[in-house]
Parts: C-alpha cells; sequence; structure tokens
C-alpha cells in the first residue's frame, strides 16, 4: 500500500522508537505511525538507538530481529536487564522468519509481542494500539496497590494498574506478562489453559505461554523449578494460588 500524508502529531502523542536497517520500511512505518497520530524517531542500528534512548522517553520500540551488529534478540534483552524505566517499555519485534523457535528466542529476550515480515502497516498500527491501550493503566498508576490487589507469599499484584511489588519494591514485567497475570487473579486458584492465557495474539501457542510461563516464574518464584505460586496443571494449563 502506497504510505498516507505525514499529519503532525499532537505534542502529547506516544512516541515510538522504530529500530530497523532497512530504509525502505523505516520510511514507510514512520509516515503511516505518524498518520495515526503518532511521535516517531526511528534508528537503523541498536547503536543508533541507544543514541537516542539516552535522550528521549520512548512508549513502546518497535524493534526488526536481524540487523548488522547486535541483533534484535540481544538488543532486546539487553533493555529489559537495565535498571531504568526504558526496561519496561513495551517492545514489538518484527522479523521475517515466523518458525516457532524465532518466536520463544524473542520473548525469552523480553519482547511483548510478535509480528512476521511481510505485514500490513494497518496491523502493526493495531496492535501498537492494543498494546499501549493495556500499558496506560500502569504509566498513570502511582501509590500504594488498589483495592482489588492480591497477594501471593511477598508479592502483590494489582490487575487494575497492571503493578507487581514485592514488598514496597515494584517489578517489571513486560505487556504479556502483565496480561497473563490479569488473567490468572481473575480466576484465583482455578486452572487457566493455555489458550487463555495466549490471549489471541501473535504468542497464542503452547511453546510460547510455557516460555512465557517460566519468564515470570524467575520474577515471582524462590525456586522456579519448583514453582509455589504459579503451579503447572499437568495437561491443562496453569493456575496462580493467591491469598485472601
Amino acid at each position: 500500500m502506497n504510505p498516507p500524508e505525514t499529519v503532525a502529531p499532537a505534542d502529547d502523542a506516544m512516541h515510538l522508537l522504530i529500530v530497523d536497517d532497512d530504509r525502505r520500511i523505516r520510511q514507510l512505518l514512520t509516515r503511516f505511525l505518524q498518520s495515526e497520530g503518532f511521535r516517531v524517531t526511528a534508528a537503523v542500528s541498536a547503536e543508533d538507538a541507544y543514541a537516542r534512548l539516552r535522550g528521549l522517553h520512548f512508549d513502546l520500540i518497535i524493534l526488526d530481529v536481524m540487523m548488522p551488529g547486535q541483533s534484535g534478540y540481544e538488543f532486546a534483552a539487553q533493555i529489559r536487564a537495565e535498571n531504568s524505566p526504558l526496561a519496561e517499555a513495551p517492545i514489538l519485534m518484527l522479523t521475517a522468519r515466523a518458525e516457532t523457535e524465532d518466536r520463544v528466542r524473542g520473548l525469552e529476550a523480553g519482547a511483548d509481542d510478535y509480528l512476521s515480515k511481510p505485514f500490513d502497516p494497518r496491523e502493526l498500527a493495531l496492535r501498537v494500539a492494543s498494546i499501549l491501550r493495556r500499558s496506560a493503566p500502569r504509566m498513570a498508576a502511582q501509590g500504594a496497590p488498589g483495592q482489588n490487589a492480591v497477594r501471593f507469599g511477598d508479592f502483590t499484584f494489582d490487575p487494575d494498574r497492571g503493578e507487581l511489588r514485592q514488598g514496597d519494591d515494584i517489578i517489571r514485567i513486560t505487556e504479556r506478562e502483565r496480561d497473563m497475570l490479569r488473567i490468572l487473579v481473575e480466576n484465583p486458584g482455578e486452572t487457566v489453559s493455555r489458550e487463555a492465557l495466549g490471549g489471541g495474539g501473535g504468542a497464542a501457542n503452547e511453546r510460547t505461554v510455557d516460555v512465557q510461563v517460566n519468564r515470570l516464574r524467575r520474577k515471582i518464584e524462590t525456586d522456579p523449578a519448583n514453582p509455589l505460586h504459579l503451579q503447572t496443571v499437568r495437561g491443562l494449563g496453569y493456575k496462580l494460588a493467591i491469598e485472601r
């Protein structure tokens, strides 16, 4: 499709970072997403992206996987390991490789969603809007957990804010991990199928759900191999053991 005419975004529009070494894709996505009302900054490599991240705040990162120098997988993993607000920025990965192993690797690195090339820019815009809509309550939330918060062990999860705490400390989780916790606390102590936890998005298959559960367990379990809170129900799915 032909890129639409560029429209100047509002001053308070969500700011997206596109990281892709393909100039054509950068230009197409920049113009299209600007026409959808977003502010957009583009980078040609991970190194270029780091330079831009030092001075700007981004609400979401659209990240190519196969790039010269540091790959998208490595870039995502490094961002997630940082002790900064950027570690919470949602990541949407773009790749020409659509095999399950590639999706699993992206999710393990910390991606929230996955879109295979070639793609329709309209689908990408819908994915971006969905991720930002889910993250908005969390970005605005402040103060102590609300009345709907649930406890499990030392942890508290507020489904309204999408906020996970260990004591007074906020634990960084990705948007997919946040969505899974919301589904689990809506069904306290009940088994939730992998299909339901997958949410029907780009990560909706059993293998990728298992990867996301294992990643979440590393954040909330003392011994992830023998979980007390996020338990496996063999052959059926998972359940969260919460305290009233």
